[in-house]
């Protein structure tokens, strides 16, 4: 019981319950743990919904691409951490990414159905799963603004950012230096001149068909310093 209180109680959307109710909740609610090994795809792009996904250690891998697949973003997330929460409810219940183990992923699932009693049992859950939506509601806010304002650096810095979870690793953009400078809407000299200018303060690093992110957090406070 203890463990399980442990696992629970260090996951997104549970901290701050009390042992009691989460002891009661271990007692009426099925909580299903899941091994995927080998680089395993467990979640895949347009796959509905129905079910509360948390990463309860290893890593996960996450795959998301615009329609004709030509710019590919990829991010490594750690345990714990909740997947795709934001997709449970409201109009669109899919997810739009795959998610691979990597390389090895345990998972806890819960069904949909059975955390919306967890919600209604403890105000505690509402406010969490509240908080998580809001963050991430306002994040791509921000990201729109900044593609019609700001420099060229903090808009492939909102970019990135507002596609990524916050603390991700190994962030990857795959995809053609043409393919990039015609979604921002800018010159390729002042496209390359950017890359260069973040490669040299050590934001990221490049290739010919790839950036890689040096540190997503960090990129992320580049906003912040250049509002201040």
């Amino acid at each position: 019981m203890d463990s399980m209180y442990e696992i629970l109680m260090n996951l997104p959307l549970f901290q701050g319950v009390s042992h009691a109710k989460i002891s009661e909740l271990i007692e009426k609610i099925r909580f299903n743990f899941l091994k995927y090994l080998n680089n395993e795809r467990f979640i895949a792009c347009n796959e509905s919904c129905q079910q509360l996904k948390f990463l309860i250690s290893g890593k996960a891998r996450i795959e998301i691409f615009n329609n004709n697949k030509k710019i590919r973003l990829f991010e490594t997330i750690s345990a714990p951490n909740v997947i795709g929460a934001e997709y449970l409810f409201g109009r669109t219940t899919a997810y739009p990414y795959n998610v691979y183990a990597a390389p090895d992923a345990g998972i806890l699932q819960i069904e949909k159905t059975d955390y919306l009693k967890i919600i209604k049992s403890d105000s505690i859950f509402l406010f969490n799963m509240l908080n998580y939506l809001s963050r991430n509601s306002q994040t791509p806010m921000e990201a729109v603004l900044s593609l019609t304002s700001g420099s060229i650096a903090e808009r492939l810095a909102f970019w990135i950012t507002s596609l990524t979870h916050k603390g991700s690793t190994d962030v990857t953009v795959t995809c053609k230096q043409k393919d990039m400078y015609t979604m921002l809407g800018i010159q390729r000299s002042s496209y390359m001149n950017t890359l260069n200018e973040l490669k040299e303060a050590g934001y990221l690093d490049f290739t010919q068909n790839e950036i890689l992110v040096t540190n997503r957090d960090r990129l992320f406070e580049l906003m912040s310093n250049s509002e201040s």
